[in-house]
């Protein structure tokens, strides 16, 4: 039989499919034949944001969709109800594709392996009843694995309630730590506790815990991480093998993964701005902000008087038309609707990073060795803000006003403290020299990474 075959299916959400379009690049330089499974909705966004019809065969990579269930005018960004249609649609849509690809050409395209977001454990019980190799891949921190994976402890611990109406839900307000070398967490923070209301939040939560089930049916979990930068997450759950953080490595493949078209000119304008001068501000698919909120934030930039290059999605603003304040000039900055992000966050005139803390957002930022100003949106972003503030040392938090905003001159006031702080950037810089050494040939990354590889090629 000739290049080993893997399915490689994402959960249908940007943060979620970047990573594993980055997976699925080392898969390919590895000589590995992969075929990456979109939704046919993300799949026309993909489409239309590149403007070309992607399949790269050339190169062992194939893109193909199939439905989420969902019809063409729903939100996608409601979790519960994508959550609910994946279900129903998803497992005997990719069962039929699998079997295709198998029986196509007399087995010569046949998949022998199948790597699965977490979020899509689902598909372990089809590669198990079609006797396919799978693993399991984790988008998230471990941290985040670790607490899903910990919810039978939660129950007993009496964190988290097991009956009732509200199962899953914490019985206390408060704080508690899985483990001394973890961040402390806030049992408001529990991710599937600050996601839209609580219906939604219980059919998020019985989601994942179904999910969790099901992801006992392989022994191989990888993480998005490495060993250092999570030490403590990492040592609860021995399963979890970090392969990260991955990196984009060609920007064709980079351009397969977004959801919206980048602009480049930012990074002609980023070349004329001097080195360590511009406050990068981007907050990734989900977040939305309240006008007044998003008027703060406008006069806060300006009011820092530093060149700013600030990516808002068309959506961003929750459908407010001229968001932007009057008296706000934005001559120093640079507006864009989406960014090659690594390539900003690497370039050499960006000395901060103003981030929702999204994984993908926080492991880029770290790995170019960026100092962060923390605005978590919602889920799991506020235990990665604990990360990054609390463990490595190596961001800041915003404090809110008496009317819960964060204001123009907290805003101010935190890119001042940040950028005048040596110390701060000092460990951004061990924190990068270390994640370079972990991907790094003999680097602890670098060797799980092959010992996977040895083992889907076996």
């Amino acid at each position: 039989m000739g290049m080993k075959h893997v399915l490689v299916l994402p959960f249908p959400a940007q943060g979620h499919v970047n990573p594993l379009m980055h997976f699925s690049q080392k898969l390919t330089q590895q000589g590995f034949k992969v075929t990456f499974i979109n939704t046919d909705f993300n799949h026309k966004r993909k489409v239309s944001a590149t403007n070309e019809h992607v399949n790269h065969d050339g190169f062992g990579f194939r893109l193909i969709s199939v439905p989420d269930g969902l019809g063409p005018h729903d939100d996608r960004n409601d979790l519960a109800s994508l959550c609910m249609a994946i279900l129903s649609t998803m497992p005997c849509l990719l069962e039929k594709v699998i079997r295709d690809i198998n029986a196509f050409d007399n087995g010569s395209e046949k998949i022998t392996g199948i790597v699965a977001d977490a979020n899509m454990a689902w598909s372990l019980e089809i590669a198990n009843k079609l006797g396919i190799k799978s693993a399991l891949f984790c988008p998230c921190s471990a941290a985040i694995f670790v607490l899903q994976d910990n919810i039978p402890r939660l129950i007993e611990d009496g964190i988290i309630d097991s009956d009732g109406k509200t199962f899953g839900f914490p019985i206390v307000k408060g704080k508690f730590q899985l483990s001394p070398r973890m961040p402390v967490m806030d049992t408001a923070d529990i991710p599937w506790c600050c996601i839209g209301d609580s219906t939604e939040q219980k059919i998020i939560y019985n989601y994942i815990a179904n999910m969790m089930q099901y992801s006992q049916l392989t022994d191989w979990w990888l993480c998005n991480s490495n060993s250092e930068l999570e030490l403590g997450a990492l040592s609860l759950s021995p399963k979890i093998l970090p392969i990260g953080p991955l990196k984009e490595i060609d920007d064709e493949f980079r351009s397969l993964g977004q959801f919206w078209e980048e602009d480049l000119s930012c990074l002609t304008w980023l070349d004329q701005q001097s080195p360590c001068s511009v406050i990068y501000i981007a907050f990734g698919s989900f977040t939305v902000f309240d006008p007044d909120q998003f008027k703060e934030l406008a006069l806060g930039l300006e009011l820092t008087n530093k060149s700013f290059l600030w990516v808002v999605r068309e959506d961003a603003s929750g459908g407010t038309k001229n968001a932007y304040p009057d008296e706000f000039q934005g001559t120093c900055g640079k507006i864009v609707k989406w960014a090659p992000q690594q390539k900003v966050l690497s370039h050499p005139a960006t000395a901060c990073f103003i981030s929702h803390c999204g994984w993908n957002s926080t492991m880029e930022g770290v790995s170019n060795g960026v100092p962060f100003l923390c605005w978590p949106y919602f889920a799991d972003q506020l235990f990665d803000k604990a990360y990054i503030c609390d463990m490595w040392n190596v961001g800041l938090g915003f404090d809110l006003d008496e009317k819960g905003l964060i204001s123009r001159w907290e805003i101010k006031k935190k890119v001042d403290q940040l950028l005048g702080d040596e110390n701060l950037r000092g460990r951004c810089q061990k924190l990068k020299e270390m994640i370079i050494n972990n991907n790094a040939v003999g680097g602890q990354s670098y060797e799980n990474f092959r010992k996977f590889e040895e083992w889907l090629k076996g």
